[in-house]
């Protein structure tokens, strides 16, 4: 996320990334059948002039993983990487609209996207607890509908009611 670079330049450091940990996996004889990757999504730098739509970030981010990630792994599971949670929840979602193979189930990891708002909203004290769980199950819920590319922006209203 930091930096100014472009999405094509996050594309092909990702590209390299994932090319190392797929080698290095399978010459430790590792079962990707069995296991979970925890990738970055395709992104352009924060300081970047111009910051890619995500339908960008979902076609860079999807072309990736298929030049460099086997289909025999079964989940990518994405972190936020610094992104806030509605363009976190975005991105996912235009990914999974994305018409294009995916042999993985695509989603989130349990972290910042899913519970910043929460974490907000329960600020360390006990009366606001239930807002931070009402929080957290409404990103859930936007989250869980971006993982079958039917998240809309109109969700978060419809989540929130």
């Amino acid at each position: 996320m930091d930096g100014s670079h472009s999405i094509r330049r996050c594309e092909d450091v990702t590209g390299n990334v994932l090319q190392a940990t797929m080698d290095s996996l399978f010459e430790h004889d590792v079962s990707f059948e069995a296991m979970l990757l925890k990738p970055n999504m395709v992104v352009t730098g924060e300081d970047a002039q111009r910051q890619a739509s995500a339908q960008e970030v979902a076609l860079c981010t999807v072309r990736c993983l298929r030049r460099h990630v086997p289909a025999a792994v079964p989940g990518i599971v994405f972190l936020s990487g610094g992104q806030d949670a509605l363009t976190a929840t975005k991105h996912l979602n235009a990914i999974n609209q994305l018409a294009r193979l995916k042999p993985w189930k695509l989603s989130f990891s349990f972290g910042r996207a899913l519970q910043d708002e929460a974490l907000i909203a329960w600020q360390g004290k006990d009366e606001n607890v239930q807002a931070a769980q009402q929080a957290f199950s409404h990103r859930a819920r936007c989250v869980s509908a971006a993982a079958l590319g039917n998240y809309a922006s109109a969700t978060e209203g419809d989540f929130a009611a």
